[in-house]
């Protein structure tokens, strides 16, 4: 091979090199742990519904190669192959997907071995408005979407929008949240009592229970709030649990029960937290123009 071959094939290799570095990155996930991906992930596993509505919503929907059992949205995931619920997925799946990235929960329980098996693993878990953000800002970095700020902007107009349309007369009703019949209940530190903060309703769990308390149902009881939201999968006999009957949510009927569809989008800290405000709003909107309280 003549020098000049030889100089323009080692100038080549030198850009091709060059080019691989520029798309390097190093991340560091809610663990504190630092990734290095060799470029932007083109096949993804997601493990968890907020993280898998947060990749698409970054317009990344066609990296995604797999997904857990409960993520459902946008409709184009429902094809994808499933590898099990978030907190103990089926590893051998997951792998035989060859991911470049897994993106899951600090709960999940599969994270050592998928890390001892080759796979390159990212722990995110938003809790709370700004944790979205700040998974969102993560994510662009990952996938090189540049498209976070956008997304943001676009949560938190809605949620504002959806908060400036609620009338006078709704403000500071006291509403007690239900996640699900234990009773686990959102408290005000949690992404879902954020949000009923900025629609200007008070929270009848304070943030010192935590983000999502278990209740002594006798709690809610004494509380007596004026407004109940829960799912139609957990109300069944919500009328009959004992006292319940006196509390003057119940009494007066004030009960939003929200279908299995809307309760997906009222429960997951993602992108559509915008259309959870304004379910929440349009259900504070309806039962505050019920009279005074």
């Amino acid at each position: 091979m003549s020098m000049k071959k030889t100089r323009t094939t080692l100038a080549a290799l030198g850009l091709a090199l060059f080019a691989l570095a520029a798309h390097a990155l190093d991340v560091v996930d809610e663990r504190g742990v630092t990734v290095s991906l060799p470029q932007p992930p083109q096949r993804i596993v997601t493990l968890l519904p907020s993280l898998t509505e947060s990749v698409c919503a970054l317009g990344a929907c066609n990296r995604l190669v797999g997904i857990d059992r409960y993520s459902n949205s946008p409709e184009q995931v429902k094809a994808l192959p499933q590898v099990g619920g978030g907190l103990d997925p089926n590893v051998e799946a997951i792998v035989a997907l060859k991911p470049d990235a897994v993106l899951l929960a600090k709960s999940s329980r599969v994270t050592q071995r998928l890390e001892a098996l080759g796979v390159k693993v990212l722990v995110l878990e938003p809790k709370n408005h700004a944790d979205v953000r700040r998974v969102l800002d993560k994510l662009d970095q990952v996938l090189g979407t540049h498209d976070a700020p956008r997304v943001w902007r676009v949560i938190d107009a809605s949620v504002s929008a959806a908060a400036q349309s609620l009338p006078a007369s709704a403000r500071g009703l006291r509403v007690y949240f239900e996640v699900n019949n234990a009773p686990y209940a959102a408290g005000e530190s949690s992404f879902i009592g954020e949000t009923l903060a900025r629609l200007g309703v008070k929270n009848i769990v304070p943030a010192a229970l935590g983000p999502f308390p278990k209740l002594n149902p006798e709690y809610v009881v004494r509380a007596n709030p004026d407004l109940i939201m829960v799912s139609v999968r957990s109300a069944q006999g919500l009328e009959q649990r004992p006292g319940w009957a006196g509390i003057r949510a119940v009494r007066e009927g004030r009960i939003c029960r929200f279908s299995a569809e809307q309760s997906d989008v009222l429960v997951r800290p993602g992108p559509r937290m915008d259309e959870a405000a304004r379910l929440m709003a349009q259900c504070i909107a309806e039962q505050g123009a019920k009279g005074p309280r």
